[in-house]
């Protein structure tokens, strides 16, 4: 595999969390997870379908319980295996999948929309980290 694709090892992602990551597609950039799966590792993008400026690992690991990737903004939970949301505001969508290998141990990026970045954030401004609504009355 290319050495410019290579996400991280395997043995780094989280069994009960997730591993971000951030990808290029051409100028723009986009967050994608990693999660440890009982027979493997999926790549998901990082925001949840019902409001997509909220990210699900703002880096320091998504929220996974009973293999469901939760929506901590919402309650929203995700198939950790699909990235189809079965309870919540968004119930019946899916998360996209982000193509990825895994070769030796290691993950890498194979999805042709994306160029690996690094590992973490994107440093692009977090909506997800504020209220919609403001009590301040400004």
């Amino acid at each position: 595999m290319d050495e410019d694709s290579r996400i991280a090892p395997v043995e780094d992602v989280p069994a009960d969390s997730s591993l971000l990551f951030t990808v290029r597609d051409g100028f723009d950039k986009e967050e994608a997870i990693l999660l440890r799966l009982a027979d493997g590792v999926i790549a998901l993008q990082n925001y949840c379908p019902h409001w997509t400026d909220v990210r699900l690992d703002s880096g320091s690991g998504a929220t996974v319980r009973d293999e469901e990737l939760v929506c901590t903004k919402h309650g929203a939970t995700f198939e950790t295996t699909t990235g189809d949301c079965t309870h919540g505001p968004c119930e019946g969508a899916t998360i996209d999948e982000v193509d990825i290998t895994v070769e030796d141990g290691v993950v890498y990026l194979t999805d042709e929309r994306y160029e690996f970045e690094n590992l973490g954030p994107s440093g692009e401004h977090n909506l997800s980290s504020r209220g919609r609504i403001g009590f301040s009355g400004n």
